[in-house]
């Protein structure tokens, strides 16, 4: 271990002038990357492996680019004869999962929020989410009374409808501007101007069904990640997948709600079977079992996977999916009672904790991951680099 540490500084210290060295995390993935392309057993599961035998050296950009191309599958550390307690201690998922969380810090915008993303654990969710409902409630005990005669599901009865169009308005923008702004960042690093190879559209198509389809969830064999041990399953691409189309389908409701209320003149509350109900209805149960899936196989999985450091921050943001679909269903069963307003204080208080810590947590690495997969899809097309075959 003395001379794996050894080699950790010297590749710190190894840095070209004008850029900034890399880390010992990042030193740490070059160190692993440089092992396995001499070895490349691991060639053919995923597109982390194609895109490193392209380099010889690894740079911070390199680096950055391949940790969020990593989807932690697991395959290559049980694959991996020099995994530990191997003396070389090869381990892709955590070495990617290290640098992975650092590089949504270091893009982040606000550059002085990036330190958010190491304190956005299940704790401060929790409190956020608790923090907001309470100030919702008590603004409510002002005005009247928690409990009232039903309303026939009239939200805006309780919260006018401009105040929570403006106030969850500036919130998400702010969300969407924010990711935004790391991911292009990122991009700009990661990915200098080159010539797309092949047809912009057949790049972008491609990026958009592996992304849609979590293609690299599945060990590059078909059969799934390793979770708890050598076994394989599909039941984490299938988690991944519910809360994924669940919050696309939660977003859809939202959106076509909108559209009912400005362009059509139609107006809230929507009956049960109207069209924004049943894609919330659905959109809800996806966000409730995807997200309970996805805590059960993080509490359960093998210690060696990914970065252990990290799980409070994956479990914040699945408590807050999951507790923004329950309340949000119980809302829906309880909206013509006299506690309607006291659900809607809950759910809204939970929807824009998400939102506000949306840009600092776990939701940025579907974003920065799509991104890393529209390279991979730009770079396996051009020339290599080495002026070998692939």
């Amino acid at each position: 271990m003395q001379q794996l540490e050894a080699l950790t500084r010297e590749a710190v210290s190894l840095a070209q002038p004008g850029i900034p060295p890399l880390t010992a995390d990042e030193a740490e993935v070059d160190r692993i990357m440089t092992i396995c392309n001499a070895c490349r057993y691991c060639e053919g599961f995923c597109a982390v492996f194609p895109a490193m035998t392209r380099l010889l050296e690894f740079n911070k950009a390199d680096i950055h680019y391949l940790a969020n191309l990593c989807h932690n599958c697991g395959a290559c550390l049980h694959s991996c004869q020099y995994a530990p307690p191997h003396e070389f201690a090869v381990n892709v998922p955590k070495a990617m999962a290290t640098v992975r969380v650092q590089t949504y810090s270091d893009y982040a915008w606000p550059p002085a929020l990036g330190a958010l993303y190491k304190r956005a654990g299940l704790t401060l969710s929790l409190a956020v989410a608790g923090g907001l409902s309470l100030f919702l409630i008590l603004t409510l005990l002002v005005n009247g009374s928690l409990f009232h005669e039903p309303l026939a599901g009239n939200f805006y009865a309780i919260f006018p409808h401009n105040t929570l169009a403006l106030m969850f308005g500036l919130v998400f923008l702010y969300s969407v501007v924010a990711l935004g702004i790391g991911v292009a960042r990122f991009w700009r690093r990661v990915s200098p101007p080159t010539p797309v190879q092949g047809g912009k559209t057949e790049v972008a198509v491609e990026a958009t069904r592996n992304a849609l389809t979590l293609k690299y969830l599945d060990g590059g064999h078909g059969d799934g990640c390793n979770d708890e041990d050598d076994r394989f399953s599909l039941w984490r691409r299938r988690f991944h997948h519910l809360t994924f189309y669940g919050f696309l389908l939660c977003f859809a409701a939202t959106s076509v709600a909108t559209l009912y209320h400005y362009l059509l003149g139609y107006q809230a509350p929507y009956p049960v079977f109207s069209l924004p109900v049943q894609l919330g209805i659905f959109g809800g149960i996806g966000l409730l079992i995807g997200p309970a899936g996805l805590l059960w196989l993080n509490i359960r999985r093998h210690p060696l996977h990914g970065d252990a450091a990290q799980r409070p921050m994956d479990r914040g943001f699945i408590a807050l999916l999951f507790l923004t679909s329950l309340s949000g269903l119980a809302l829906l069963a309880w909206r013509d009672t006299g506690a309607m307003a006291l659900l809607l204080a809950v759910h809204l208080g939970i929807v824009m904790a998400f939102f506000l810590t949306m840009p600092y947590g776990k939701f940025a690495h579907g974003i920065f991951r799509c991104a890393a997969l529209l390279k991979s899809s730009i770079e396996k097309r051009q020339p290599n680099r080495l002026g070998l075959g692939d």
